[in-house]
């Protein structure tokens, strides 16, 4: 019999997994969010009636902008550019050059310079999108702004084309991906010391202008810059913030993040500033903070990123253009197909470029890359293994020595404040009891926690049966809970506790391909935009669901411990150092620092525990050391930034009996 009841609960706790979707459940809570301070938003740009409003809005909104990202790197030193080679074109030539946007740090490029003209030129700097080729993907740009008279300069953003920051040169590829993967993984540790990896991108196109403007075959006072996909958000950030760029295409990047959010939602780390949304900002800030410059959004009908929230941010911008009588320096340039397919509009493109920086009328015919090899700049076709220079990850690491608290902050508040936990003792939240069955000397109740207005946190409680007062277990399971209420270390504990098992928020994470990155990257830079971690929302249901467990009369107030294993444990530590009703703290097979995640040269599933800023404040060990005595936190099985066990580390066997007073 008590097997049939057994299985009862593990099917009824199955059936209520199913019905519902964690992660969208969390999607639809960050979007109410953001939409929250989208609202805030357009009352604020209602109230922007005259250019001085615009203009005042500009300087707050760009100084906001640079807050977020933490600044912009201050090095200005020498380029230190170097020649490797150049190739004949037709009408153009090629300089193949590579430039350091910071110390060691280096940036590769193909320069496309008109033959048929005379100097100085006008410039533009094309940033590609998440092309694996990077700068060879944009000869048919480079060669028609050659064509027309206007040097243009392709440059591979980091982690794409010959700067992939983590080469195998066995297996000629990224360990972790290139493009996005790249971006992730050096967005995550690097946020941890409170930067935007966005900061690195737009110094790579400040740097880029730098070299320009150094040619004498340039006129600086004409350079423009153009991007598609992650290219236009490049090219969207330096042009708003580096009035050097005097006219700017982005394409396939501005939409509207009421839009965004709603369909294929946030895209790529760099493309997600942490607060952005908290900041009460959206796409449309980049091109109104480019005004009164000429300013091309291109789009096409069928892109990820939504059309209809281009026409948003375009009716919206034209506006603002509007208040600086420049209404004509804006334009929607539009074309048909998926992302990224600009080739039916491309005379268009060079068109805007031809008629703003250089006048007249553009000459445009499609060309294609036959010999791809000739454009690689280095001799072995990555910095990495000709130059040896530095990486995003490595200049983070420098950075941490001067960035990380000396002195740590753990206090409760400071604690809230970082993670973003929100949530204080008080009133229950309401249960829903799905199922209730007995087992022997205790009770099963399968039943959702209302936590906070349209989220239910899943959960499954054994109480013992015996009368008076008992310590409880707040069990963080983010795998399943119907094998958690079915395994001997419930049932032991089951029979003389009070066993909260309960489902954090966003979780169980669906099954995905094996990445470095982990599960959670797109929803927690979601949190982030937003305002919130990952860590903080689960916080705030560990603190409700303690509410909860206070308000019982079987519920020993004085004797209560939170269970983490994994991601979950560090949700543990900062919701014990949040909350001092928190007695015990065990934590297994967790990172044991997040300074680990800077230090080493890999990291594992970070996105799901990371904090922006959080080292400028303290690290795990801190929030140890805060909530110990008189409470106490066990630690076990701690393991590295990439998920190996620590040598030293207190040791637990999975038959071992879960470690609870």
């Amino acid at each position: 019999m008590a097997k049939l009841s057994c299985l009862t609960v593990i099917f009824a706790a199955a059936c209520l997994s199913q019905t519902k979707d964690p992660r969208k459940d969390v999607e639809r809570y960050i979007n109410a969010i953001a939409g929250q301070h989208l609202a805030a938003r357009e009352q604020a740009i209602a109230a922007v009636r005259d250019r001085a409003d615009a203009e005042r809005r500009q300087t707050a909104v760009r100084a906001e902008i640079l807050k977020l990202l933490n600044g912009l790197p201050e090095h200005r030193g020498p380029l230190s550019v170097r020649s490797f080679g150049t190739v004949p074109g037709d009408g153009f030539r090629i300089d193949k050059i590579t430039f350091e946007s910071l110390p060691n740090f280096f940036v590769t490029a193909d320069v496309y310079v008109p033959t048929g003209a005379p100097a100085p030129f006008p410039a533009v700097l094309i940033t590609p999108g998440h092309e694996p080729t990077a700068k060879s993907a944009q000869y048919n740009w480079a060669v028609n702004l050659a064509r027309n008279g206007i040097l243009a300069m392709a440059v591979d953003p980091v982690g794409q084309g010959e700067r992939l920051q983590h080469y195998d040169a066995e297996l000629e590829e990224s360990k972790i991906g290139q493009g996005t993967g790249e971006h992730g993984h050096a967005a995550f540790s690097t946020l941890l010391i409170g930067d935007a990896v966005a900061r690195y991108f737009i110094n790579d196109g400040v740097r880029a202008l730098d070299y320009l403007t150094t040619r004498r075959d340039v006129d600086a006072a004409r350079i423009g810059a153009f991007g598609c996909s992650g290219g236009g958000t490049a090219t969207a950030y330096l042009a708003a913030l580096d009035p050097r760029v005097k006219a700017a295409a982005t394409a396939c990047y501005i939409t509207s993040y009421d839009q965004l959010l709603h369909t294929i939602g946030n895209q790529e780390a760099e493309q997600s500033i942490p607060g952005f949304l908290a900041a009460d900002l959206d796409f449309a800030d980049w091109v109104e903070l480019a005004a009164p410059k000429p300013y091309a959004i291109v789009s096409t009908t069928a892109d990820m990123f939504p059309y209809a929230g281009a026409k948003q941010s375009f009716e919206e911008a034209k506006r603002f253009y509007t208040l600086f009588n420049a209404a004509d320096k804006i334009e929607w340039i539009t074309g048909p197909g998926g992302h990224g397919n600009l080739l039916p509009i491309g005379a268009e493109i060079i068109g805007f470029f031809v008629k703003n920086l250089k006048g007249g009328a553009a000459d445009y015919k499609e060309v294609r890359l036959t010999h791809s090899e000739e454009l690689q700049v280095t001799p072995t076709g990555q910095l990495s293994t000709s130059l040896h220079g530095e990486t995003i990850e490595s200049i983070s690491r420098a950075r941490a020595a001067s960035v990380i608290a000396k002195k740590p902050d753990t206090s409760p508040a400071t604690v809230r404040a970082v993670a973003g936990i929100t949530a204080e003792p008080g009133p229950a939240p309401r249960a829903m009891v799905q199922k209730t069955d007995q087992r022997g000397p205790y009770r099963v109740d399968t039943l959702a926690l209302q936590m906070e207005p349209e989220v239910e946190a899943p959960a499954i409680l054994g109480a013992a049966s015996q009368a008076g007062r008992k310590p409880a277990l707040l069990w963080l399971d983010d795998r399943s809970m119907e094998k958690t209420a079915a395994s001997p270390d419930f049932e032991r504990l089951a029979a003389t506790h009070v066993v909260l098992v309960l489902q954090p928020r966003g979780t169980p994470a669906p099954s995905a391909p094996a990445s470095l990155l982990g599960p959670f990257n797109l929803l927690s830079l979601r949190a982030m935009l937003a305002g919130k971690t990952l860590v903080g929302l689960r916080a705030d249901d560990v603190i409700r669901a303690v509410n909860w467990l206070t308000a019982r009369s079987d519920v020993d107030p004085s004797s209560i411990t939170v269970y983490g294993d994994g991601a979950e444990g560090v949700v543990a530590l900062h919701a014990a150092a949040a909350d001092r009703r928190i007695r015990h703290v065990v934590v297994e097979n967790a990172p044991a620092s997040y300074k680990q995640a800077v230090e080493a040269p890999l990291h594992r599933n970070l996105a799901e525990i990371a904090i922006p800023g959080v080292l400028k404040h303290y690290d795990l060990p801190d929030l140890v050391n805060a909530i110990q005595s008189p409470r106490t936190v066990d630690i076990w099985n701690a393991v590295d930034a990439v998920g190996k066990p620590l040598p030293g580390s207190k040791q637990r066997s999975p038959r071992d009996p879960l470690p609870v007073q």
